[in-house]
């Protein structure tokens, strides 16, 4: 008998070119991978009309979120109710058949008696409450400020609400211990992220430079790579390239103010992973401990050393695999100690046993189908 299951995805998960995508999209291509009938519902606000997903889906709909002040609601986050669609409701309820969530952003449905028996499945991709009072600290915009506390504290209220009414799956260990701890989510089970690379492909011998990687436009990237400049390379006298999508005036200027650092801006694809590759050391600390932290697992499947503080590994089973430094003397005391160090045989075998028996699409794919089936 044939399976069929909903999948409701905050944004169209194609192509796949920022970090909130990557398990939307690579989880559809598994599960049809294992003969599931997807029926695909996207909320679109600017990524289009994708014929690639309908080589890996049944059907797919899109539907238009509602931006701006019209999007608001005083019960809501606005993540939520700028995603409400009686059309998407409509169609839910033309059949019987289970319903997978992606993102808090998605779950007005758990609100709707009408929802009440059917089998509905919450992929957590971050606790929302605490990633936007993350975003709240790393702005330097009042009015960006004042908007994100104020969701966080909606999405505080609106997460307790929903968390014992549906399945959560979280990316994350840490993020599954505070929906516990919290909210008192009940059943809840942890599904590692779908990623486009199950293999360690780190190569062996030594790097000529530190390469940090991201959305440069995203705030708390560009604090991450100031604050790096700032703190250790304005002074380590080694070769520090930025690399990732527009980056500010500011930051420009930043990077431009150090002779031992470099900007590589807008790389493509394949840019981008030989730079990862090529690097000593990926230094990638992170200011919010929700999530799984997507460049990090990049970096450890198709690079050398790796540095982070504790936000970037909190909760996760790759700790092992890092180099941690918990404040500013143990960064640099790491950096001058790793930049020297060949990364070895040894170190790939052991990177390989730590990640590829967690980050296994197939074997989580067909997890994730014996629990809604």
């Amino acid at each position: 008998m044939d399976k069929h299951l909903h999948i409701i995805c905050l944004d169209v998960p194609y192509p796949v070119n920022y970090g909130g995508v990557f398990d939307l999209f690579y989880k559809i291509k598994c599960l049809h991978a294992e003969g599931i009938e997807i029926h695909l519902h996207c909320f679109e606000y600017g990524r289009g009309v994708q014929p690639e997903l309908n080589k890996y889906c049944t059907t797919v709909r899109y539907y238009k979120r509602v931006t701006g002040l019209r999007g608001f609601s005083p019960s809501l986050p606005y993540i939520v109710s700028s995603r409400r669609s009686i059309s998407l409701i409509q169609n839910l309820l033309q059949d019987n058949y289970p319903i997978l969530i992606e993102g808090i952003h998605c779950s007005y449905i758990v609100m709707d008696e009408r929802f009440k028996h059917r089998k509905l499945i919450l992929r957590l991709h971050n606790v929302e409450y605490n990633y936007y009072q993350g975003l709240a600290r790393t702005t330097s915009s009042l009015i960006k400020r004042i908007y994100y506390s104020y969701e966080s504290r909606m999405l505080f209220r609106y997460e307790n609400r929903i968390a014992k009414k549906v399945m959560v799956l979280p990316v994350s260990e840490y993020d599954l211990q505070i929906y516990r701890d919290k909210f008192h989510a009940d059943n809840i089970l942890f599904l590692p992220v779908f990623l486009p690379y199950e293999t360690v492909t780190s190569m062996e011998g030594t790097g000529s430079f530190c390469l940090y990687h991201g959305n440069l436009a995203v705030a708390e990237n560009e604090k991450a790579v100031v604050w790096l400049i700032e703190k250790f390379f304005i002074n380590l006298k080694t070769a520090f390239v930025i690399a990732g999508k527009n980056p500010s005036k500011l930051l420009r200027k930043v990077v431009a103010g150090n002779p031992d650092s470099f900007l590589v801006a807008n790389p493509t694809e394949n840019e981008m992973q030989d730079l990862i590759s090529k690097a000593q050391i990926n230094v990638l600390p992170s200011f919010n401990t929700t999530g799984i932290k997507l460049k990090l697992l990049n970096a450890l499947f198709n690079g050398r050393h790796c540095v982070v503080n504790d936000a970037s590994v909190m909760g996760t089973s790759i700790l092992s695999e890092c180099h941690i430094a918990k404040d500013a003397d143990t960064f640099k005391s790491i950096l001058s100690q790793l930049f020297h160090r060949p990364f070895t045989e040894e170190a790939v075998n052991q990177r390989t046993i730590c990640l590829e028996g967690v980050y296994n699409n197939q074997k989580n794919a067909r997890q994730l189908i014996q629990w809604i089936w």
